[in-house]
């Protein structure tokens, strides 16, 4: 069997802490390092977590010979200078979501990429959750018939404070949307049928307190089966348990109603009882799924399924939605775009 694969973190913050708890289920398929600007942060991490070796700078880490991977978790403004320093040292890598502000920073990382000869993937947790797998699978069955409306709603009071480098966005690369909403974006895209154009309605955005970006955005879209969604999403309004929501898929034979965050799905198929499906809390977030396939991807050298590619298309999207949102939202003189 192959040996287990030596991931470099890059960045000791909030989502690398989150990520390496999930890793504990890969056993020892995957050997962590830890990178930081501050030598004790990565010295901590690499003690909490059973780590090889603790590096006082990520150059340190992106030269070791001994590393095959790393991962960029730090803000997106950071993220194609890591990336491509990674992969010019012959390294694989797993960027965090959202990957890169621009298009064009993706298609120099795809170039990149081919030339190095190595494994890119994005860290779109969601697209390996089950609650994703098992819509794609309703779907691909055909529980529902032909796909005709698809409702999103993520909606839940989560304000960020003051300090946060997500206040800022020129570190976020963008809105709250931007840099969460894509997770929702990828899952509406990535049930089966493709999102093919999008536009982007923003309410009026309240700048007060300490959260002052734009937290509220509603999307409508159309599928490439002729289908057409919205996606709510909101980071400022009140909701049960923090975010308990339903979304719903219509098709012209049944409706499957799912809560937003994977707790359950009912599937109604028209002149049958209703099936209750609990998609699983093992792995809930998919981050586990993830790194299975970042592993397997490095070991086999097959593309991994949120491959730069597929990345692609979502970012392609997210301009569209950011240039329409931009023209509308919360200015009632602002220009309609057609």
């Amino acid at each position: 069997m192959p040996g287990p694969v030596h991931v470099a973190f890059l960045g000791c913050g909030y989502i690398t802490r989150v990520h390496c708890q999930h890793l504990r289920a890969l056993g020892s398929e995957v050997t962590c390092s830890f990178a930081s600007r501050d030598p004790a942060r990565a010295e901590a991490y690499r003690r909490q977590f059973g780590g090889r070796a603790a590096f006082a700078d990520y150059a340190s880490a992106i030269d070791a010979v001994d590393v095959d991977a790393v991962v960029v978790a730090v803000p997106p403004r950071f993220h194609l200078d890591l990336t491509l320093r990674a992969l010019g040292a012959g390294k694989h890598v797993l960027v965090e979501k959202p990957a890169f502000p621009a298009m064009a920073d993706y298609l120099s990382v795809r170039d990149a990429r081919d030339r190095a000869g190595r494994i890119v993937i994005v860290g779109e947790n969601d697209h390996y959750k089950p609650l994703a797998v098992t819509l794609r699978r309703l779907l691909a069955q055909g529980v529902v018939g032909d796909l005709v409306f698809a409702h999103f709603t993520t909606i839940a009071h989560r304000l960020k404070a003051e300090d946060d480098w997500r206040n800022d966005e020129a570190m976020a690369g963008g809105d709250a949307f931007f840099e969460e909403g894509i997770h929702w974006l990828h899952v509406a895209g990535s049930l089966g049928p493709r999102i093919t154009r999008a536009h982007g309605y923003r309410p009026t955005v309240s700048r007060s307190g300490p959260d002052r970006r734009a937290k509220s955005l509603l999307v409508a879209f159309e599928y490439d089966s002729g289908a057409v969604g919205t996606l709510s999403y909101s980071r400022e309004i009140p909701s049960l348990l923090r975010g308990l929501r339903l979304s719903k898929l219509f098709g012209r034979d049944g409706v499957i109603t799912f809560e937003s965050n994977g707790g359950f799905i009912v599937a109604r198929r028209r002149g049958r009882f209703p099936r209750l499906i609990l998609p699983g809390i093992r792995d809930i977030r998919g981050y586990q799924a993830m790194y299975r396939d970042f592993v397997a991807s490095i070991h086999t050298g097959r593309p991994p399924e949120m491959r730069l590619e597929r990345a692609i298309e979502d970012q392609q999207l997210m301009e569209q939605i950011m240039v329409t949102a931009r023209a509308t939202g919360g200015d009632p003189a602002a220009p309609d775009i057609p």
